[in-house]
């Protein structure tokens, strides 16, 4: 019997024999019915049938295919839709030994508007068609480079539709000529449309061509005695020549879209880097990290590559061209992306020229990107396993990767707007999918100590938790009084008190000074690690994120607050008459500015209401 294959009481023999030669996907599992792996196939009985008749199976196959008690299959119309099913399974089924890629926040693009004088920003959600939008980018950071050198060669303005409206003179942009200032008619409606169809056309490829017709502009401007418009088309020659100087690699590949994609593999692990080049310029990589499940190890990279495939393209538009020296059959994964993008998407192995050298920097980085994960990867558990060793708490299952610390912050302004954090350290790092905010309101305004009771309370009550596990550690952000509210409200609900450890903060509040204190009876003394410890500084981390996050939340908390009991407080201000208040003056600081004439301005606001607005936001003055 070849080297894996299972116990003859799963007679894969007899089913094989009737797997139909079709595309598919098949599920494997185990004698307890947990999902050991979904993969999918161009033919069926061919592909399953591979795992049960060679000897020369990888250690991982081997053991997997060893712990097959049950499969199951599903015949599909394409391949291509095999593997959609098969992602969709992956989510729904996590396999023991399948290379997951866990979703992540959504792709930015640059934004430009509609109207007489549209607005370019940077935007993040699903696109329409009442705006124009480039990208997808592969970093935020790409999506603000191209703002800088549109607004730099085309001056677009950046501002809010409602601080463009009443703006009297030039915004500081305006002043340094990185803005037309279409706000106050410095340049007219005709001149700007004219720019934004060059900042399209520049993001689609057209740099070399729009320079050339900048120059003849100036020429003719010149020409006919011109010479502050010869100037300004001089200025942007100038900033747009010096984008495209520096832009060598990525203007010598035609205006192509295309996606670069490749795969370094390094002890069990993964890594994927995608290279966005849209309208011939190469907007920067990104690296992404599959989630390798129990059992499972990075082995083939036409693996990987499949089933980052299938994640990314689900809810993403698909470039002209793909290019990766890792798939295993291009004309496959070609097939697969045609058919998701309903037009016919190359893929090319073998690259020449540009191309070439585009796959050769995104193999490069996707090799330093591995070996700096791998570092901070090793980094982290080992300041993970310090943290465990000195607090003597470890998970039930005995693995590190398995610890899970939740922390408490209470956050408010002498008692206004509080607000209570719990964020999240699982998998080695913060997990910011799991943070939970909780707005505090039956507690005397300033009390922390019932607010930490009631959030305590509120998170571990058996309905909240459902049948979740424990975390390993409860970090409260404060001393013997936080921590002794925590140990009471777990005795009431049953739960183990020496999960409990309080962050007292050190003299001057310095980081590392910190002691860590355990709640009463649990005969520990009061813990200080020093200010050299990796442990403390793990604490320390995880302590000043739940800071953050709760006190962003109780600002924003705040501010709806006061936003809304200034103004809905006022009778005859309704939501219409708000919007229009907040749109005419750009916010409540700009309204909180204007006079009782300029609020009476504003459609539907009668003298006596804006006396009555003006009043209300003057308040504290007028007392």
């Amino acid at each position: 019997m070849p080297k894996g294959v299972p116990p003859q009481e799963f007679d894969y023999k007899t089913i094989l024999r009737n797997l139909p030669p079709l595309p598919g996907v098949y599920r494997y599992f185990d004698a307890s019915g947990n999902c050991l792996y979904v993969g999918k196939a161009r033919d069926l009985k061919k592909r399953v049938s591979s795992y049960f008749q060679k000897s020369d199976l990888s250690p991982r196959i081997a053991l997997m295919v060893s712990q097959v008690a049950k499969l199951e299959t599903t015949v599909t119309r394409s391949e291509a839709e095999a593997l959609l099913l098969e992602h969709n399974l992956i989510k729904a089924l996590s396999p023991k030994y399948n290379i997951v890629f866990r979703d992540d926040k959504t792709y930015p693009y640059l934004k430009i508007g509609r109207g007489d004088y549209p607005r370019i920003s940077f935007y993040r959600g699903g696109v329409d068609r009442k705006s124009s939008f480039y990208g997808p980018f592969p970093s935020s950071s790409a999506v603000r480079s191209s703002i800088a050198i549109l607004q730099k060669v085309f001056q677009l303005r950046t501002c809010d539709d409602g601080v463009f409206s009443n703006r009297s003179r030039p915004c500081l942009l305006g002043q340094i000529g990185r803005c037309s200032a279409p706000c106050v008619g410095r340049v007219s409606k005709e001149e700007y449309a004219g720019d934004v169809g060059r900042a399209k056309r520049f993001l689609s490829g057209d740099g070399t061509e729009i320079l050339s017709e900048l120059q003849e502009a100036m020429s003719k401007a010149a020409a006919e005695l011109r010479f502050e418009d010869a100037a300004r088309e001089r200025d942007k020659i100038a900033a747009l020549s010096t984008v495209l100087e520096g832009q060598t690699v990525e203007t010598t590949g035609g205006t192509v879209d295309a996606d670069i994609i490749a795969i370094a593999l390094s002890h069990g692990e993964a890594c994927v880097n995608l290279a966005m080049v849209r309208g011939g310029r190469h907007l920067g990589d990104r690296a992404f990290f599959p989630a390798i499940g129990e059992g499972a190890a990075a082995e083939d990279p036409g693996e990987v590559l499949e089933a980052f495939v299938s994640h990314h393209y689900e809810n993403l538009p698909i470039p002209a061209l793909v290019i990766t020296a890792d798939s295993r059959d291009p004309d496959e994964l070609s097939l697969f992306l045609s058919d998701i993008a309903k037009r016919r998407v190359p893929v090319v192995r073998d690259p020449q020229g540009p191309r070439k050298r585009w796959l050769e920097m995104a193999q490069a980085n996707a090799r330093l990107a591995l070996e700096s994960h791998i570092a901070v990867s090793q980094n982290e558990m080992s300041r993970l396993r310090q943290l465990s060793d000195a607090l003597g708490m470890m998970p039930e299952s005995g693995d590190l990767k398995d610890f899970r610390m939740e922390c408490f912050d209470i956050s408010h302004t002498a008692g206004e707007a509080t607000l209570a954090s719990c964020v999240v350290f699982r998998n080695g790092k913060m997990d910011s999918s799991e943070y939970r905010r909780f707005n505090i309101d039956d507690v005397t305004p300033g009390d922390d100590y019932a607010a930490m009771r009631e959030v305590i309370t509120r998170r571990y009550l058996p309905a909240s938790r459902g049948e979740a596990a424990l975390p390993t550690v409860v970090l409260i952000d404060g001393g013997r009084g936080q921590v002794e509210m925590a140990r009471e409200v777990f005795e009431d609900l049953g739960l183990d008190t020496s999960r409990i450890v309080g962050v007292a903060k050190g003299e001057g509040r310095k980081v590392g000074l910190e002691t860590l204190v355990f709640p009463k009876g649990s005969g520990r003394d009061p813990l200080v690690l020093g200010q050299h410890s990796a442990a403390l500084m793990l604490v320390a981390e995880v302590r000043d994120e739940a800071h953050r996050f709760a006190i962003t939340g109780m600002r924003a908390r705040r501010a709806r607050v006061r936003n809304r009991s200034q103004l809905e407080d006022i009778e005859g201000v309704g939501p219409k008459r708000r919007a229009r208040l907040l749109a005419r003056f750009g916010g409540l600081k700009g309204l909180r500015n204007a006079s009782v004439e300029e609020i009476e301005t504003v459609e539907g606001i009668s003298k006596k209401l804006a006396e009555a607005i003006y009043l209300q936001l003057h308040g504290e003055a007028s007392a």
